[in-house]
């Protein structure tokens, strides 16, 4: 069954309410992002598998000691998502990464896909998620389902923050998965912005686009 981890540290909320303030600066938003994520990202992974092996240190030969067991493929979604892969790459050291990139149709208000760099075939891979705000679920139920036609093994989402109505979405139709948030919000404004969250974050991150 899928699930749903919300870190729950003091440290982690107070970086929360700096991520919030809508005076916090972008580079000081970019930052906050990388060590908000790098906690989630430890939490996410308490149990990864790991294998027994040794290191020499300067003290003596042969100290026993552990490694990471499995490889991992990061999923950015663009662009918001690159805030928060560069501290998951540095907490799962054997990884590859992968982007996607989605925009909304202005027609059909759904996302559509511009950017595909996904594996042709996942089958038994652990696919980890970057996308740090969990809104109303489309984008990542889009991307759930490219992953899914691929045969993707386990998939694990961290997010910086989620809203319930998005989390459930995500849960009821893809139930294997499991997320991990820094805060849970309960609820979406009336143009799917999650309230009291923070804006958008790639905006916030990387300042509002030039047209």
């Amino acid at each position: 069954m899928g699930s749903l981890l919300v870190v729950d540290h003091p440290v982690v909320a107070d970086k929360i309410r700096q991520l919030r303030d809508l005076n916090t600066s972008n580079a000081d938003f970019l930052r906050l992002a990388g060590e908000i994520s790098r906690f989630v990202a430890y939490e996410a992974f308490r149990h990864a598998p790991v294998s027994v092996t040794s290191v020499d240190t300067p003290v003596t030969k042969g100290a026993p000691a552990m490694r990471i067991a499995r490889e991992y493929v990061i999923v950015p979604i663009l662009r918001a998502g690159l805030g928060m892969s560069p501290a998951v790459q540095e907490v799962l050291p054997l990884h590859r990464v992968c982007l996607v990139g989605l925009r909304r149709n202005e027609t059909t208000l759904q996302p559509d896909v511009y950017l595909d760099g996904l594996p042709d075939d996942l089958d038994g891979v652990h696919v980890v998620i970057c996308d740090p705000m969990l809104a109303t679920g489309g984008s990542l139920d889009r991307v759930l389902e490219m992953l899914e036609s691929r045969a993707v093994g386990e998939t694990t989402i961290l997010c910086l923050i989620a809203a319930q109505p998005g989390v459930d979405f995500v849960l009821a139709r893809h139930p294997r998965v499991t997320i991990v948030a820094a805060a849970l919000d309960a609820e979406l404004n009336d143009v799917g912005y999650i309230t009291p969250g923070l804006g958008d974050a790639g905006d916030r991150l990387f300042g509002p686009p030039v047209h």
